[in-house]
């Protein structure tokens, strides 16, 4: 079954991802509830999201009148059982299988048949997420790119068994969300990672053996590459530990020493210091990111 105009959208996950496509699905004037199992996250979603909304119509990025009504089209599930009235799940939870599969198990128990079931895992196989499902037709990846209300590209992963309908709905939800879809085969990490880890993965082993510092690794990137980011930079900014969660699955899946997690990726880990939403990774941060 293809999507109503204006299709509701459920977005399981208020983290930097999921609350970024809640903020662009509300600026694309679609109804969005939030849902996070966190206490307290999806409020605080809530919060920053109608922030940078603001912030975007005082800079003359969005009408007053779409800002308005964005901030309340957005809500807040106080479970799961809100998104029976979906009529697409978009899930962003953390780069976790089981913590997904669990996820994925419970909708399929509340959601109407029709609904449409999408994951933004960065890394783990569609087909994989689909079965701990009975609407393997119905369920694809969706896997957009950060900041999501600036990024234009949205990878589209189909499953083993999703349905041509499914994926030429979804296709069409991405366009209608402001977004170029670009189509991956289901594999781990689908295209765009499969490109990125080994790069980062290579500035770490770098950083790692004293061949630069991290300043001057990241300078050579943005100088000499014309990257907006080093590499180093933007594993920070993607957050360390899901860094280190997409090269596992990786390379569990790849068996390919490329995407094997670099030694000083899994220390910082261990002590906590995650990158920008901790203050601290490859570099120190005054403050965490709005």
């Amino acid at each position: 079954m293809s999507l109503p105009e204006l299709p509701k959208v459920f977005v399981a996950g208020a983290g930097l991802m999921g609350s970024g496509i809640a903020q662009t699905a509300l600026q694309s004037g679609l109804e969005v509830q939030i849902f996070d199992s966190r206490p307290g996250a999806a409020a605080q979603a809530q919060s920053q999201i109608g922030q940078r909304l603001r912030r975007a119509v005082e800079a003359g990025r969005l009408s007053e009148e779409l800002g308005a009504e964005g901030a309340r089209r957005l809500l807040v599930a106080s479970d799961l059982k809100s998104a029976a009235r979906a009529d697409v799940i978009v899930e962003a939870i953390t780069e976790a299988r089981e913590a997904k599969l669990e996820l994925w198990s419970t909708l399929d128990g509340i959601c109407a048949d029709a609904t449409l079931f999408t994951s933004n895992t960065s890394s783990i196989p569609i087909t994989r997420l689909a079965a701990a499902t009975s609407r393997p037709d119905r369920f694809m990846g969706m896997h957009f790119y950060s900041p999501v209300p600036v990024m234009n590209l949205v990878e589209l992963i189909r499953g083993v068994l999703t349905s041509d309908e499914t994926y030429s709905s979804i296709e069409a939800l991405s366009r209608q969300l402001g977004k170029t879809p670009v189509s991956s085969a289901d594999t781990p990490g689908f295209i765009g990672n499969r490109i990125l880890i080994p790069y980062l993965n290579e500035a770490m082993a770098a950083l790692q053996e004293g061949v630069g510092t991290a300043a001057d690794i990241d300078q050579v990137a943005k100088l000499g590459f014309r990257h907006p980011m080093g590499p180093l930079e933007l594993a920070d900014f993607i957050g360390l530990d899901v860094i280190l969660g997409i090269c596992r699955v990786m390379y569990e899946g790849l068996h390919d020493r490329r995407y094997a997690p670099n030694p000083l990726l899994e220390r910082l880990v261990e002590a906590g210091q995650l990158g920008r939403k901790t203050g601290r990774g490859f570099h120190v941060y005054e403050s965490p990111p709005s």
